[in-house]
């Protein structure tokens, strides 16, 4: 359905390093690279079960170079990538990086309002299965994101971009006190998410992806170990879930959530 998250993708510096890193703390595997990467290196990113937890980029020396950062990027689905794009630079948004067509669609990276990176699709499913959906996301699986966080610099605004967009509802909200509102997003009958007030001082405004692990003692043991760095938790959330935040190697931002373990 449009607007809903249908790929994730890593941006780093290291592609070699921050592959053997996630297969240390999530377990996947990562496809790619080395001599056979050609002018881009774009790897990607395998599940346990064989299916897709997404894509990697690994960043040139002059992309870095003009200012790009590791970082985890959502994808959102839209019908009509030019109109989409059109919608978001009318209300504020830029494109950061322009249409590419691609044998599994067209895609663009935009800022939003309030200068969030996303990027946005219009696939083309394989041949055959004209009816696939992704399955990235999931609220309950192992080994796929189970939870989209935005943490923005002018909460409301992001709301009514969201929804106006993507179609994203806001039905409930949990008070934080001094913080704000933590608002759960909806989105085609699902919860997806939520956004929350940026409160944390110099803290860049990314949505924050958090990957659904057995373990989170175990996990957070293996971020350590792989030379990660644990920000945050672990710490419980509302129902079984517990939670940690965490850097990898390279300095992008990401999170794990599932049973607290052993």
């Amino acid at each position: 359905m449009a607007g809903g998250f249908i790929w994730y993708e890593l941006m780093t510096p290291d592609a070699d390093a921050a592959s053997a890193f996630y297969r240390a703390v999530i377990g996947w595997t990562v496809e790619g690279g080395g001599e056979a990467a050609g002018p881009v290196d774009y790897r990607h990113i395998l599940r346990a079960d064989g299916g897709s937890a997404g894509g990697m980029l690994a960043l040139s020396a002059d992309a870095v170079a003009q200012g790009a950062k590791p970082a985890w990027v959502p994808y959102l689905h839209v019908t009509d990538l030019d109109a989409a794009l059109a919608a978001v630079t009318a209300a504020g948004g830029k494109v950061l990086m322009p249409v590419s067509e691609l044998p599994v669609g067209r895609i663009a990276m935009v800022a939003d309002p309030q200068g969030v990176p996303i990027y946005l699709m219009t696939p083309v499913p394989p041949p055959g299965q004209e009816n696939a959906k992704s399955d990235v996301f999931s609220p309950t699986a192992e080994q796929r994101v189970g939870w989209n966080e935005l943490a923005s610099p002018d909460l409301e605004a992001s709301k009514a971009f969201y929804a106006r967009h993507f179609g994203f509802q806001f039905n409930e909200k949990m008070p934080m006190g001094e913080m704000g509102d933590y608002c759960f997003i909806d989105h085609d009958g699902q919860r997806v998410g939520a956004m929350l007030p940026l409160f944390e001082p110099g803290r860049a405004a990314l949505w924050r992806l958090y990957f659904r692990v057995p373990s989170v003692t175990a996990a957070k043991a293996a971020i350590e170990n792989a030379g990660g760095t644990v920000m945050h938790g672990p710490h419980q959330v509302p129902g079984d879930d517990w939670i940690v935040i965490a850097t990898d190697p390279q300095g992008a931002e990401f999170g794990i959530v599932g049973a607290l373990g052993g």
